[in-house]
């Protein structure tokens, strides 16, 4: 029997996860609040890219994340940034907004949420 596809495979690659974080980051930008905690907000193409190279590594694509930027320590990386629970819940509702749009088959679409719905807790920061 052959293994199940991953969500890169179900989804259609690389050009599902970019579009997917400019969609996600197309909301950053028109949210006042979250753009405030990107340090350079009139610049996200960096924040797009790493984003879209994460997302597709985790679901099973090629690992250029990681040998581009090494591990990805996701609390870590986000510690320098001040995000407290508001910042957290406007992250989750782009992104579940995101998803929704690109409307992939469930079988991409519930792990992609659910995935998201316990990363975004990990974000925060800040009381």
């Amino acid at each position: 029997m052959p293994p199940e596809p991953t969500v890169y495979e179900v989804v259609g690659g690389q050009p599902f996860f970019e579009a997917l974080v400019d969609r996600f980051y197309d909301r950053v930008e028109d949210d006042p609040e979250l753009l405030a905690v990107y340090p350079q907000p009139r610049d996200l193409g960096p924040a797009r890219r790493h984003l879209s190279l994460f997302l597709a590594e985790y679901w099973g694509g090629p690992p250029d994340y990681s040998a581009e930027r090494g591990h990805p320590r996701l609390r870590m990386r986000h510690a320098s940034f001040a995000i407290g629970a508001a910042q957290v819940e406007r992250w989750f509702t782009h992104m579940r907004a995101a998803v929704q749009e690109m409307d992939p088959p469930e079988q991409a679409r519930r792990p992609l949420l659910e995935y998201f719905e316990r990363a975004a807790p990990m974000l925060q920061n800040r009381a």
